[in-house]
């Protein structure tokens, strides 16, 4: 009995001797593994590290020396390969050697073609540089024109605006009156039955001479226009814009004297109200008047 417990001692010894070793160089496999699928990281990081270096230089190199279309087409075509490619590194596993192998020839051949664009890019470039340089007199001499064409013209705008400014006609001594039935003045709205505008257009002997129409706009404390028909427009600024009144008179070049009168038919509240006035599609003139109740 003795002697068989030895036997299974011995063998149950040799067995666990048989297990350490095996469970060691599984465990050195796994520790082979692990640093080679390391080192496949890194040579793959290296890669993707090269790669976005070249697309780098052909995004910067490109918009800055390339000046010719067709060439520009060819390094454009190139650098979406580069990303392309980048895009697939970024993708594939680091353990398939054999397309990270094939990515690697790729980066050399991209680095080559983009040295035989460079020689070309900097060729057209050295030869741009000499025409420019010969026609730097020209192009100073036509900057040189221009400038003097352009104070010319400069000076004939603020020439014209004089003409047209001191050509306006101008309004003065603007009176704004309320009028009661007996046509007498009154600032009580409940007495109005109308208002009057009198002034006189200045003297002006550079204006045009001959019939014209002056508008009046009267603005409401809430600047609403009072006017009989929202179809009474006349044209300021290149917009249509509502009158309250407006007359038909003769210029002559000299002083006249003008009243308008707008008939009170609606409700008006006390406040402060302007009347401003137009002609030749000018405002000529503007007078603020206060409302009581």
């Amino acid at each position: 009995m003795i002697k068989n417990n030895k036997w299974l001692f011995v063998g149950l010894s040799f067995v666990f001797v048989v297990l350490l070793g095996a469970i060691y160089y599984i465990y050195r496999q796994h520790q082979e593994i692990a640093g080679l699928e390391q080192q496949f990281d890194i040579q793959k990081e290296e890669l993707e590290t090269e790669y976005s270096q070249l697309a780098v230089q052909y995004e910067g190199y490109g918009k800055m020396n390339i000046k010719n279309d067709s060439l520009l087409e060819l390094w454009e075509n190139e650098k979406m390969k580069v990303q392309r490619l980048l895009e697939e590194l970024h993708t594939v596993k680091s353990t398939n050697s054999t397309r990270i192998s094939q990515l690697k020839k790729e980066l050399a051949t991209l680095r080559t073609i983009m040295k035989g664009y460079i020689v070309q890019i900097d060729s057209l470039n050295a030869l741009n540089a000499q025409l420019t340089q010969e026609n730097v007199e020209v192009k100073q001499r036509y900057s040189e024109a221009s400038q003097t064409v352009n104070q010319l013209s400069k000076e004939k705008r603020e020439l014209s605006d004089k003409v047209n400014l001191a050509s306006q006609l101008n309004a003065t001594n603007i009176v704004v009156a309320g009028l009661d039935k007996r046509g007498k003045s009154v600032v009580k709205i409940s007495k109005l039955v109308q208002l009057s505008v009198t002034f006189k257009i200045a003297r002006n002997i550079t204006a045009s001479t001959g019939e014209k129409i002056v508008y009046i706009r009267i603005v409401k404390p809430d600047n609403d226009v009072l006017t009989k028909n929202r179809m009474d427009l006349f044209k300021y600024e290149n917009k249509d814009i509502n009158y309250s009144c407006r007359r038909l008179f003769e210029f002559t070049g000299e002083e006249c004297d003008l009243v308008l009168y707008w008939k009170i038919e609606e409700y008006l509240s006390p406040g402060d109200y302007r009347a401003d006035i137009f002609v030749d599609g000018n405002m000529i003139g503007q007078k603020s008047f206060k409302l009581d109740k």
